[in-house]
């Protein structure tokens, strides 16, 4: 694919900078999940040669070519879907400097300290409707998230039915775990499920495999059954996912632990490019341990 740069979206190449190049690109690949490479064509001038220079530095583009009064710039979707921007809505984990420390005889990386509100955000022009991912409140959303802990498809794989005040507590736990993250997802600004991103080196996933420092794993419950119809479901698990591989580029692979007899949940897992390593016994359960590799999803998976 080749387009010329639409000057309404950045009025003159003197004036050209990164976050226009993204929103071009934002345009192509956001809009057609099949796109594997696209070429943008600008007209020459000097005044853009440091702009280029620093979409090169972030990673906005994979390269410039001069061909007369052109400017070739080259992308491809492992270097689009890879940036960490414009989803991520707060610090990256791989901010935190690389420090290491021992929790219960298992030495793991320091983690970064969970931030409050929007921590990712992207728009799914398929659905015509905006995925956030933001930090759980323990006051603000305990109400919505025990509603969801009591309904009997949920308490049947999670078993936590219980008060708005014990699922407050269990949030506020989870806010103070430093190996996690709980947070709520949204459409828009409507609230339909609960995601709880874990490390998995120090969680106790971590002895029943040969995980690494970064390998990071997901807990999930669809409260809003209405977001378990196709296009739905794929947008957020497509924004799930993405959120966890750029918020660490470190972050080789995502893993899971389904209840084995949870087999609608894993055979999608499995359309997703998740495999099943093998099958283990949690103390509570029975579980399958899933397993996605970063070039895998970012090879393969049509966003």
């Amino acid at each position: 694919m080749n387009i010329r740069f639409d000057p309404t979206i950045a009025a003159l190449p003197a004036t050209l900078n990164p976050e226009a190049l993204r929103k071009a690109l934002c345009d192509i690949y956001c809009n057609d999940p099949e796109r594997r490479t696209a070429t943008i064509t600008l007209p020459y001038a000097k005044e853009a040669e440091l702009v280029i220079q620093q979409a090169k530095a972030e990673n906005i583009i994979d390269n410039a070519e001069h061909r007369d009064d052109e400017i070739l710039l080259t992308t491809s979707r492992q270097t689009f879907w890879q940036s960490p921007q414009p989803w991520l809505k707060a610090p990256a984990s791989s901010e935190t400097p690389l420090q290491y420390m021992e929790s219960n005889g298992t030495r793991h990386p320091v983690r970064p300290t969970n931030t409050e509100g929007t921590i990712y955000e992207r728009h799914f022009p398929q659905i015509d409707m905006t995925f956030s991912l933001r930090t759980a409140d323990p006051d603000a959303d305990s109400e919505v998230f025990s509603a969801w802990m009591n309904l009997d498809r949920v308490a049947h794989f999670w078993d936590q039915r219980g008060t708005r005040a014990e699922h407050a507590a269990y949030l506020a736990e989870r806010r103070n775990d430093p190996h996690m993250h709980p947070m709520i997802g949204y459409f828009d600004d409507h609230p339909f499920g609960y995601f709880e991103f874990y490390w998995a080196k120090e969680d106790r996933l971590g002895p029943f495999y040969d995980a690494g420092d970064f390998d990071r794993g997901l807990h999930l419950l669809i409260g809003d059954a209405q977001f378990q119809s196709a296009g739905k479901l794929k947008a957020w698990w497509s924004g799930v996912l993405h959120y966890m591989f750029i918020d660490d580029p470190r972050t080789e692979r995502l893993v899971g632990e389904p209840r084995v007899d949870h087999v609608r949940h894993i055979a999608f897992m499995h359309r997703m490019g998740f495999y099943t390593l093998k099958e283990f016994d949690f103390p509570h359960k029975r579980a399958a341990l899933t397993v996605i590799e970063r070039k895998k999803f970012f090879d393969d998976f049509r966003f």
